[in-house]
């Protein structure tokens, strides 16, 4: 009876008292930890959520010396410049076509480095093997652009060289499209997947090590350790960090691609992407509001897939959905 009384005489303002209250105690309980992150916090306020009020110029014929309060309105005009393109439906093909591989091979390497890693033998072969493989990515896409044309050059290249040397015939690779995706794969791999290993290292660093003994003790190989043990606990976090991976897919690597096919036409039916082509319609065109309005649209389809992909998680696999 004493129960029910009292939750008639809840209020809504007795249980916001109660969250402020329990709110205070939080702070003051763990308050060294959360002045930590005020950097970090302070960092993605004014670099992800201030420059959102950008998105405007999307619907300005933008001005400079006007700025964005001075600027004409348009609408959804500076949308029609990349809509009704001939070429839309090819630059967003070719952005989804590499951007999946990018994700599906780039994991796949990414993984299989982080298991190597957690099986090599050696304190100190372990840290050189692995400082070896995640310095590309502290590369340049200037500098690695140098490296490829030292090696795929039709005239100069290694590569070609090494070809004639064996009696083939050079491969003009700076002339054939059709290669490109495959070489642009083999880069990004070479680049990044070594840096990616690292989350999945960390994760199976966490692995409770009894359960690995329990599996030797009934007689379980390394490769069925690696199998049965490591592979299916690295499930939710390979999920994971594809659901991340799947806000950029409507992005194209300019700094990669830009950089190691620049203007070069003959490879274009499959090296150009959203944003290549943004980027030379810009400096002929000069008009900020068109490079906005592509921003905002791909964002919005990013946005849209990555909520679309973690519905499907949580379906098929609660653990790994993002929300």
């Amino acid at each position: 009876m004493k129960d029910s009384v009292a939750l008639r005489t809840r209020t809504p303002d007795t249980d916001v008292r109660k969250k402020g209250g329990a709110f205070l105690t939080e702070i003051r309980k763990h308050g060294l930890l959360y002045l930590l992150t005020l950097p970090g916090i302070l960092l993605v306020f004014v670099f992800s959520y201030l420059p959102m009020g950008g998105i405007v110029i999307a619907f300005q014929n933008f001005n400079a010396i006007k700025g964005i309060t001075g600027s004409e309105f348009v609408g959804f005009k500076n949308f029609e410049f990349f809509i009704q393109s001939n070429e839309v439906l090819h630059v967003i093909f070719n952005t989804l076509f590499l951007n999946a591989l990018f994700i599906l091979f780039g994991t796949c390497a990414s993984v299989a480095i982080a298991v190597m890693f957690s099986e090599l033998g050696g304190k100190w072969f372990k840290r050189i093997v692995q400082s070896l493989v995640t310095l590309p990515n502290f590369l340049s896409w200037t500098v690695i652009a140098m490296f490829v044309t030292a090696l795929l050059s039709s005239d100069t290249g290694m590569l070609n060289k090494w070809l004639i040397s064996l009696g083939f015939e050079p491969i003009s690779f700076f002339n054939e499209p059709a290669i490109w995706p495959i070489i642009l794969v083999l880069i990004k791999i070479w680049q990044g997947a070594g840096f990616g290993a690292i989350v999945y290292l960390a994760t199976i660093t966490g692995i409770n090590p009894d359960i690995y003994e329990s599996a030797s003790i009934d007689g379980a190989s390394r490769w069925k350790k690696i199998r049965y043990i490591t592979l299916p606990l690295l499930k939710p976090t390979v999920i994971l960090m594809m659901l991340l991976a799947m806000g950029g897919i409507f992005y194209g690597d300019f700094g990669m691609i830009y950089a190691i096919v620049g203007r070069n036409v003959l490879l274009y039916p499959t090296t150009d992407v959203i944003d290549t082509y943004v980027f030379r319609a810009l400096m002929e065109l000069n008009d900020m509001g068109m490079a906005a309005a592509v921003g905002v649209f791909q964002s919005l389809v990013g946005f849209i897939l990555v909520i679309t992909v973690n519905q499907l998680a949580r379906k098929f696999s609660p653990d790994s959905a993002l929300f």
